[in-house]
């Protein structure tokens, strides 16, 4: 099963990044054979804001770096995504890449990792909406961090027990909903 981690953060000194390396080396050492994770950066994919004639949902992709795209969701089974929250919702360039293909996404499960002001609370109840519209699976894993601006001030995620525990049942979640 491959899972990618979706990083929908590209702002400079981002925590993003912090909590996707983390979450990989969790993952990993839960020690599933059967897991292929990788991280997805969407700072490395630099997509253009989607301003194409055809929507994604007809299967035509002619924009810049579309088809790859693409390409790149397909080889995915399910996906974690990892956003701070903006003014109560997740980012723009989440947003984007979500948009940018359709068919894709369809019938594969998600969870949401997310943090900020009320602990990401908010950015994970509109994308949970746009992931539906998608006909994603909303497997219910969600990790909500706390106090994430003073555990992410080194070069790394400080996670806590409950964190931890929260990773294991996200990945559980994942392969149940991926295998029904």
């Amino acid at each position: 099963m491959n899972i990618q981690i979706i990083v929908g953060s590209i702002r400079e000194g981002r925590v993003a990044i912090k909590v996707a390396h983390w979450l990989l080396k969790e993952i990993e050492n839960l020690g599933f054979s059967t897991l292929n994770v990788e991280i997805v950066d969407l700072k490395e994919w630099d997509l253009p804001f989607f301003a194409g004639a055809k929507s994604p949902a007809t299967g035509i992709y002619d924009q810049p770096k579309q088809q790859d795209w693409a390409d790149k969701i397909a080889s995915g089974d399910a996906f974690i995504f990892v956003t701070p929250e903006y003014n109560h919702g997740y980012s723009p360039v989440l947003k984007n890449a979500l948009d940018y293909v359709y068919k894709e996404w369809q019938a594969k499960p998600s969870a949401f990792v997310s943090y900020g002001g009320t602990n990401g609370s908010r950015s994970i109840d509109q994308i949970k909406q746009v992931c539906a519209f998608l006909g994603m699976i909303d497997s219910n894993a969600v990790i909500e961090l706390r106090d994430i601006f003073s555990r992410s001030k080194g070069e790394t995620f400080e996670s806590n027990e409950f964190d931890q525990k929260a990773v294991k049942s996200v990945v559980n979640k994942l392969i149940q909903y991926a295998n029904v």
